[in-house]
């Protein structure tokens, strides 16, 4: 790992920008200043934004094989329709890890959350693929097996209907089983992988299975991680199942803590707000899948008001269909202009940056050690190129960089201090042979709905009063 030293770059202060030095030694910022004696490699700064990486805080990077091809459907119908696909195997776990990874980085990530959807049978050979994936490209990586012990069907309310379902394939106690061999074999943070405790959500996981999770992560030390009342069907699942909302559910569980991080949290009241600000736990905003998949728009004004935490994400390339921070931070920022009409509470382009960014390492508590520009910090570090004509005329840098359209403005980008990206181009891997095997073990398809689909909708329509 050798040392740098960046030269002249433009950062953010609290009263608007300055020209600095940004020196570097092993994986940490050692010094912020003007005119600094150059320490390793000399890295030009000039016309350059330097900001921290942004964290991706839930995808799952397995989707990438059917992005673009799932009609528009909500979650539940959506979900029946994703796993009527054939299995991926291993080769393309891993192809699709360097891909989710390679998307994020090249639109300012530099950690991701992979809530990784597991092949059937072949569950510790999928962790492997992913982590030979993240490991290979070097993003820093908190993989979180999706796992659950209830069958897909569960996730719907009765209704006050007869309904018989299939157990689910494997066990809890397997399951748990197999997080204990996952966290043994993989979490390695020097590294820069992570494994985390993530139960689907409360819709499709047992007491059992989140009780199992939550004594690995206090044993280990490990962030925990689901979905959270992504859909109207969940709060109304909870509510028959449980008596209460989901967020009163995993309170009383006591699955809530500062290293919970929790997707969506479309359907929350201002109690289950109340909650998650008094638990210190992480809403994950995910705005395109929310509005791809009709799930709503996440109160997220009323989360930033109440004091929660609140970071962004892509979620999975099957439901927002891109891994592009950039624009999830844009949407997720303007998305709200149209809930609240009190334009004090808008979220601004600077805030939308720190949501990204310190947002998403207190979520996954990292924040004493990347998230921020600081002297002691880990340097996982972005430098977008504000000369390229996305960026241009030159205005407010950071202005420019959320509330417009940039497309390859990441010059270059370091993750523990070792570069990543130089010259607007991934340098870790072979991106164009990435781009050969994934046109090569894929095919152009247009794909109709699932016999799944069709068994689950009428039901589906019934619970959510829609006509027949």
């Amino acid at each position: 790992m050798s040392d740098f030293t960046i030269q002249n770059v433009i950062i953010p202060q609290t009263d608007g920008y300055t020209t600095t030095d940004v020196q570097i030694v092993d994986d940490k910022i050692t010094a912020i200043a003007p005119h600094l004696d150059i320490i390793g490699r000399l890295v030009n700064g000039e016309n350059q934004l330097l900001l921290p990486g942004f964290v991706n805080a839930h995808t799952h990077s397995s989707e990438m094989w059917l992005r673009g091809l799932i009609p528009p459907f909500p979650l539940e119908l959506w979900l029946a329709e994703l796993y009527a696909f054939p299995l991926l195997t291993p080769e393309q776990v891993y192809l699709s890890a360097l891909g989710t990874a390679g998307e994020t980085l090249l639109s300012g990530g530099t950690t991701v959350v992979d809530h990784l959807v597991l092949i059937p049978n072949q569950e510790l050979d999928t962790v492997a693929a992913a982590v030979r994936g993240y490991k290979e490209i070097g993003i820093r990586a908190f993989i979180a097996p999706l796992i659950q012990d209830l069958p897909l069907s569960m996730g719907i309310p009765a209704a006050g209907t007869s309904q018989t379902h299939k157990p689910f394939f494997r066990s809890t106690d397997e399951t748990l089983e197999f997080m204990a061999t996952v966290i043994q074999q993989f979490h390695d943070p020097e590294s820069g992988i992570h494994i985390a405790v993530a139960p689907t959500g409360p819709q499709l996981c047992t007491d059992a299975l989140f009780t199992g999770c939550m004594e690995l992560s206090d044993k280990y030390n490990l962030c925990r991680h689901s979905h959270l009342l992504e859909t109207k069907v969940q709060q109304k699942l909870a509510q028959e199942r449980y008596g209460c909302s989901a967020v009163e559910y995993l309170q009383n569980l006591g699955y809530l803590s500062d290293r919970t991080s929790l997707a969506h949290c479309v359907w929350l009241s201002d109690k289950d707000i109340t909650i998650l600000a008094q638990t210190q736990s992480t809403v994950v905003h995910n705005p395109l899948s929310n509005l791809r998949l009709g799930s709503g728009i996440a109160p997220v004004l009323k989360y930033r008001q109440a004091g929660v935490n609140v970071a962004f994400a892509c979620d999975g390339a099957s439901s927002n269909d891109s891994q592009d921070l950039l624009e999830a931070i844009k949407i997720g920022s303007i998305l709200h202009n149209v809930t609240d009409f009190d334009y004090r509470h808008w979220i601004t382009p600077r805030q939308g940056v720190e949501m990204a960014s310190i947002g998403g390492a207190k979520g996954l508590n990292m924040a004493d050690e990347v998230g921020s520009l600081e002297v002691g910090k880990k340097a996982d570090l972005v430098m977008y190129n504000l000369k390229n004509l996305s960026l241009l005329p030159r205005t407010d840098p950071i202005g420019l960089l959320v509330l417009g359209r940039p497309g390859n403005v990441v010059s270059n980008a370091w993750v523990n201090g070792k570069q990543i990206v130089a010259d607007g181009e991934i340098v870790t891997i072979d991106v164009r042979e990435l781009q050969q095997e994934l046109f090569n073990q894929s095919q152009w398809s247009i794909k109709h709905q699932s016999q799944f689909t069709k068994d689950m909708e009428g039901h589906y329509r019934f619970v959510m009063d829609l006509p027949k």
